[in-house]
């Protein structure tokens, strides 16, 4: 029996194969869990649905996270077709792309309340709107984060600021939905090669030093991610709530240097 086997789980974020949520989706699946997917607009619709289809789920919907009309519509699908909700997924994020290109001092106005509004008001919203779905049923929330919101990477810039208030939105949400037996949690993951990533500027720069630099000296996968949030959406996690957890083969925990043979080869031109 799968660790989530009975869970029903909305999976918000998947744009592609190579994508975070796919990863988690795939081991939810593989848990046994019951899964439903949004996307943003028509131009995702088919791929999403491909994931679906791949994961047994006919079960896709539309929603702009901008949009209240469209959460509030979620919540009445999910009514309709499930009536319950265990797991909210939202591996939601966004930022115009020229806000990456310079520095932070760049970023303009309207490129900051779009980030803030997409990537993290979003998650309020949400959880809002599905929270009596989950009633009774010690329902559990996951989001993703990054490094990029504890220390400054460079041409992350808006994104950094919003994921560091998005990690600050799941302490005092976690604080409000206690008392429904609720939990909610974030996932810092390392640097992974999505559709999104590829926005920033010199992210194959920031991959080669992540995984110099980290203890193993390897990237992480969607499959890392996917197999923690599986452990944080079950009844194994159940007394975690308001956590930030890295997923980044421990490169959080690292000085300037990184890995002892790395320094070797730097300094003294050779590694034992």
């Amino acid at each position: 029996m799968g660790l989530l086997e009975g869970k029903r789980a909305l999976i918000m974020g998947v744009a592609n194969e190579r994508s975070i949520a796919y990863g988690i989706a795939k081991a939810f699946h593989r848990e046994g869990a019951e899964l439903a997917f949004t996307y943003a607009n028509e131009k995702l619709k088919k791929r999403v649905e491909e994931v679906a289809s791949e994961f047994g789920s006919n079960l896709t919907f539309e929603c702009d996270v901008s949009k209240d009309e469209h959460i509030k519509a979620l919540r009445e699908w999910l009514e309709k077709n499930w009536g319950s909700l265990d797991i909210i997924v939202h591996s939601i994020a966004y930022a115009p792309k020229e806000e990456f290109k310079g520095g932070v001092i760049d970023t303009s106005r309207e490129g900051f309340k779009i980030a803030m509004d997409i990537s993290v008001y979003s998650l309020i919203a949400i959880t809002r709107e599905l929270l009596p779905l989950m009633e009774g049923r010690n329902g559990s929330i996951i989001t993703l984060s990054y490094y990029g919101a504890e220390k400054v990477v460079p041409h992350y810039n808006v994104m950094g600021i919003a994921k560091a208030a998005l990690e600050c939105t799941v302490r005092y949400l976690a604080y409000d939905i206690a008392k429904y037996g609720h939990r909610i949690n974030a996932i810092s993951a390392g640097p992974v090669k999505t559709l999104a990533a590829y926005s920033i500027t010199g992210f194959h720069l920031l991959m080669e030093h992540t995984t110099k630099v980290n203890p193993f000296g390897r990237a992480i996968t969607i499959e890392d991610v996917g197999d923690t949030a599986v452990f944080l959406c079950s009844d194994w996690a159940r007394a975690i709530t308001g956590e930030v957890i890295h997923v980044d083969n421990g490169y959080h925990i690292m000085g300037v240097f990184g890995r002892e043979e790395e320094i070797k080869k730097e300094v003294f031109g050779k590694s034992e």
